[in-house]
C-alpha cells in the first residue's frame, strides 16, 4: 500500500506529539518515503531528531529556507498525502481561516496533496463550538478527519480527545490516497470459519481465522463502499468502521446473507462454511466410556452461494472462494464458478501447513472470471490478493 508513496507527516504542539513517531516508524516500515514538518511548540514536546533517526531524512521547523529550497511550498506539492498528527485546536483553526504564520501553516495552505488531520486535545477543547465549527470547515473541503478516541488524557480527565489508534490512522490515510471506486456500493463480506456442535463443549470446525474477509472488507472500505462483515467465530478484530454481523453455524450465516442480500451490490464469500454438521446435537456433554464412538451421523448443511444463485439480482455481483488441496485447482475452479453462478472465483492451495488458512500469505491462488478474466500467483499476501481483487472487479464492471 505504501511503497514508493511519499508522505509529509505534520506534528503540532500537543501532549500527544510523541505518539505520531509509531506512526513515521509504521510509514517507514511499509516502505513510504516521510518527510517530518514540525511546529515550534511542537519541538517542546518532542526533539527534530527523534523524527529524523526515525525518518532517515532531514526534519523542517523553519519557515525560512535557503534559495534552492522552499518548503513551505515543494513540502505539501510534491507529495501523495498531508497527515498533521497530532492535529491542535490552533492548527485547526489556522488551516480553518487561512492563517499561514508558521512552516507548518504555510505549507498546509500551500498544499495540494490530500490533507488528513488527527485532532487531540482536551475534551472541552475538541467539544467547544469553534473547534467543531472549524473542523466542518475543513470536512466541508475535503480534508478528512480521523476523530479522536474517548478515553484518559494526559490532564488528567477523561473524554474524547484521546490520540487514535494507530490502525485507524492509517486506513483513513490509506483511503485518502486511494481511488474511490467502491463510493455508494454496499458491499457484503462474509468470513472465517463456522460451529457445528456436537455437544454444548464440542464442535466441527476449521482453523480459518477469517483474515481474507477481513483484508477484502477492508480495500473495500478503502475505495468507499458500505460495507458489513458476517464473521463466524474467531479472534480477529474487526474495526470499528465496518459493520460487524457476528454468526456461529453455517444456518446462522445462511440467515445473515440472505437477510443482507437484497442490499447488496457486491458479495464476497470467503467464509469457510462447513459442509455439514451433526445430525442431532446432544443437550449436555458427551461423557467418555471404555469402548469407543464408533458412529457419528452427519448431515448436510446448506449451500449458501446456490441459495444466493436463486433469488441474487441479475446486476448484482457475486464472488466465492474455494480453499483446495488437490492438483487441478483451475478445472475445479472452472466447476465452481459455473455449477454456483459466480461472477467470479478466487482459488487456493490449503495443503501446505504454512500457508492457507491461519497464514497472513495463500500459497497458490488463481482468481478466474465468468467474462474470461484469469489471474495466476504463486504465492500472495492476503492483503495484496484483496487489492488485486477489488481492481480486478472495479475496473471489469467500470465500478
Amino acid at each position: 500500500m505504501w511503497t514508493q508513496k511519499r508522505v509529509v507527516v505534520a506534528v503540532t504542539g500537543g501532549i500527544a506529539a510523541y505518539k505520531t513517531c509509531s506512526l513515521v516508524s509504521k510509514l517507514r516500515q511499509e516502505g513510504a518515503e516521510v518527510k517530518v514538518a514540525m511546529t515550534k511548540n511542537a519541538t517542546s514536546f518532542i526533539s527534530p531528531e527523534c523524527f529524523e533517526a526515525l525518518a532517515r531524512t532531514k526534519v523542517y521547523v523553519d519557515l525560512w529556507g535557503s534559495a534552492e529550497e522552499i518548503p513551505h511550498i515543494s513540502l505539501g506539492q510534491e507529495c501523495d498525502l498531508v497527515v498533521v498528527a497530532p492535529a491542535t485546536a490552533n492548527i485547526l483553526a489556522k488551516m480553518a481561516h487561512g492563517i499561514a504564520d508558521d512552516l507548518v501553516s504555510t505549507m498546509l495552505l500551500a498544499a495540494t496533496a490530500p490533507v488528513v488531520v488527527v485532532p487531540s486535545m482536551n475534551a472541552v477543547m475538541w467539544e467547544h463550538p469553534a473547534v467543531q465549527a472549524n473542523l466542518k470547515i475543513l470536512a466541508d473541503r475535503g480534508v478528512r478527519v480521523v476523530n479522536p478516541d474517548v478515553g484518559n488524557l494526559a490532564c488528567g480527565t477523561s473524554g474524547r480527545g484521546r490520540f487514535p489508534e494507530l490502525d485507524r490512522i492509517m486506513a483513513e490515510m490509506a483511503k485518502a490516497v486511494t481511488v474511490q471506486s467502491y463510493q455508494g456500493k454496499r458491499v457484503l463480506v462474509t468470513a472465517g470459519p463456522t460451529r457445528e456442535y456436537l455437544d454444548p463443549v464440542r464442535f466441527l470446525s476449521n482453523p480459518s481465522t477469517g483474515k481474507m474477509g477481513l483484508a477484502i472488507a477492508k480495500a473495500a472500505w478503502q475505495r468507499g463502499a458500505e460495507v458489513t462483515l458476517i464473521l463466524g467465530p474467531c479472534e480477529t478484530k474487526v474495526p470499528d468502521y465496518i459493520n460487524h454481523v457476528p454468526v456461529v453455524s453455517a444456518e446462522e450465516m445462511l440467515e445473515a446473507v440472505l437477510s443482507h442480500l437484497a442490499n447488496t451490490d457486491l458479495l464476497f464469500m470467503t467464509a469457510a462454511v462447513a459442509d455439514y454438521r451433526p445430525k442431532c446435537e446432544a443437550a449436555e456433554k458427551i461423557k467418555k466410556t471404555q469402548s469407543d464412538l464408533s458412529t457419528l451421523e452427519l448431515t448436510r448443511n446448506p449451500d449458501i452461494l446456490l441459495q444466493v444463485k436463486a433469488v441474487r439480482r441479475p446486476e448484482q455481483i457475486i464472488v466465492g472462494f474455494a480453499a483446495e488441496t488437490a492438483a487441478d485447482l483451475v478445472e475445479l475452479a472452472k466447476k465452481k464458478l459455473t455449477a454456483k453462478g459466480l461472477d467470479y472465483i478466487v482459488a487456493n492451495r490449503v495443503h501446505k501447513t504454512d500457508k492457507g488458512f491461519s497464514s497472513s500469505v495463500q500459497s497458490e491462488v488463481v482468481i478466474l472470471g465468468k467474462d474470461g478474466s484469469y489471474r495466476h500467483y504463486q504465492e500472495i499476501n492476503k492483503e495484496e490478493l484483496a487489492h488485486s481483487l477489488c481492481d480486478l472487479i472495479a475496473t471489469a464492471n467500470q465500478l
